[in-house]
């Protein structure tokens, strides 16, 4: 397992500008070089309302837009709750981009009341992601919230 705690360091090294789509960049290639057993990590935004739009990412090409009530990153926004599924296969309204996903880990972002986008992560590994896991990625969420200014790329209420 992945030392999150450092990874929370060098996150906070690497995100030295306040600009949201560097942050959304370096995080991703952070996690996806850090993180085993991952086939993608990318960012869905809230940039339209009920759906969210593709981010920066790292992995093959993605699914765009994402309605709210579809898949588990609109499970994720629609909720603002976090969502760890051990087998994608037994969500039915899952949404397939890549047909070697077999686990996902969704966190949601937000800033004050609003919801600014999701944090996708897919493995190749069913049962991939821990509670540990997630509250280490969650840790890492909350860093890029930290050191960015949110509000250039999503959409405005």
């Amino acid at each position: 397992m992945p030392d999150y705690s450092l990874l929370v360091r060098q996150l906070t090294s690497l995100l030295d500008t306040r600009d949201p789509l560097v942050n959304t960049s370096q995080t991703c290639a952070l996690i996806m070089q850090e993180v085993p057993e991952l086939n993608w990590v990318g960012f869905y935004i809230h940039r339209e309302p009920n759906m969210l739009a593709l981010g920066p990412f790292q992995g093959k090409p993605a699914c765009h837009p994402i309605p709210f009530d579809k898949g588990v990153c609109g499970a994720a926004a629609r909720t603002r709750q976090s969502q760890r599924i051990d087998d994608v296969d037994a969500i039915a309204d899952h949404i397939a981009c890549d047909a070697a996903s077999k686990a996902e880990l969704v966190i949601p972002i937000i800033t004050g009341d609003r919801l600014w986008g999701v944090l996708d992560l897919d493995s190749p590994t069913s049962g991939r992601f821990s509670e540990a896991d997630q509250a280490g990625i969650e840790s890492l969420v909350a860093t890029f919230v930290h050191r960015t200014d949110l509000h250039d790329l999503a959409r405005t209420e």
